[in-house]
């Protein structure tokens, strides 16, 4: 059993940017993660993904990105940078021991670990991030076993995808880039959802995020009016993902799931496809069995927090979406939540209830 201050959940950029915080505060701390290796959780998704920010707004505190500012870093140079930069600083990391069960039987934390290992700490900080298992709609059993079904995070290329229509069910950010990718070797259709609302990619030759930076609409709180209609809107950048444009790729755009009946899929607008596969990209939800305090979470197991503090004490968060603001679940955002988190934490040290 191995006693910390601090034990940090998660090898991600929320994760990493606690242990750059956590570096300057004196405490004892570990990084635990299930992973092989520093961003990996990034390395497992579809292989042409690209952050939503460009290089200069996808940086964590203390180390810049190389390479084109304006140009947006791959899903594995995002990867090698989080590696890259956990060994700059020299965190104190524990890769492939996973953290399966976390208890607080007294006024301290108990973390079992899938290796037989485990942890007791006065603090923790859980930085999974908030897209940790995708969501899967009950309608999905309705398909038929020949039926193939993915979802964003086991899709990796259409190289995964065998023959046949494929229907791609949710049109956020991941759902548009799948269906644009899948359209040049299969046919491909989008099934729609809520209103979605896209801004340009740049605005008199800067990028949008400088803007929204620059005006303060990426730090507004949660609860104020600009960062109520922010969430509300739920917009991202318009990097020739328009229906338009989807449409002028080939994908065939369809209105809302709402039944199916073994390989036939039928919509809300009353037209009926025959697809062969499926995948869902429709959101995700928490992935919290392992967290064995009843008061962390509701009753779904999504987890309780304001501003990144749970409501038991000595739990902390960081890299939840809409944290405190838009930025929070981005990487521009997450080292001033993780700053934020860590004083509170050391705070506590100081008054010596981590003792």
């Amino acid at each position: 059993m191995t006693k910390v201050d601090v034990l940090v959940i998660g090898t991600g950029q929320a994760g990493l940017a606690a242990g750059y915080h956590l570096r300057k505060t004196g405490l004892d701390f570990a990084i635990l993660d299930g992973a092989a290796r520093v961003g990996d959780n990034w390395r497992k998704r579809y292989a042409s993904l690209t952050l939503f920010t460009p290089r200069q707004f996808s940086a964590l505190p203390g180390l810049a990105m190389k390479g084109n500012r304006e140009g947006y870093p791959t899903r594995d140079e995002f990867a090698d940078y989080l590696e890259a930069y956990a060994r700059t600083f020299n965190l104190p990391l524990q890769l492939g021991c996973r953290v399966v069960r976390l208890s607080k039987p007294a006024d301290r934390y108990e973390a079992l670990l899938s290796n037989g290992g485990s942890f007791v700490a006065g603090a923790v900080v859980i930085a999974t991030g908030g897209f940790q298992l995708p969501t899967v709609p009950a309608i999905a059993a309705s398909f038929s076993s020949e039926v193939s079904q993915l979802t964003a995070e086991s899709y990796r290329s259409p190289d995964d995808v065998p023959p046949g229509t494929v229907l791609v069910v949710g049109d956020g950010a991941s759902g548009r880039d799948i269906a644009a990718e899948l359209s040049r070797v299969r046919p491909t259709l989008l099934a729609t959802g809520k209103p979605r609302r896209l801004f340009p990619e740049r605005i008199l030759g800067k990028s949008v995020w400088w803007w929204l930076s620059l005006f303060g609409v990426m730090r507004a709180a949660a609860d104020s009016f600009i960062g109520r209609r922010v969430r509300a809107a739920d917009a991202f950048p318009d990097r020739d993902r328009s229906i338009g444009s989807l449409q002028r790729m080939g994908v065939h755009v369809v209105s809302r799931l709402t039944a199916v009946d073994g390989a036939v899929a039928t919509f809300a607008d009353g037209s009926r496809e025959t697809v062969a596969t499926v995948i869902w990209c429709v959101g995700y939800r928490d992935d919290s069995d392992w967290v064995a305090i009843d008061a962390a979470k509701d009753d779904r197991g999504t987890f309780l927090h304001n501003e990144g503090v749970s409501p038991v004490a000595g739990l902390y968060f960081v890299g939840r979406p809409w944290q405190r603001n838009r930025a929070s679940a981005l990487v521009m955002g997450v080292g001033d939540d993780a700053a934020l988190i860590v004083a509170r934490i050391a705070g506590h040290e100081r008054s010596g209830a981590l003792s």
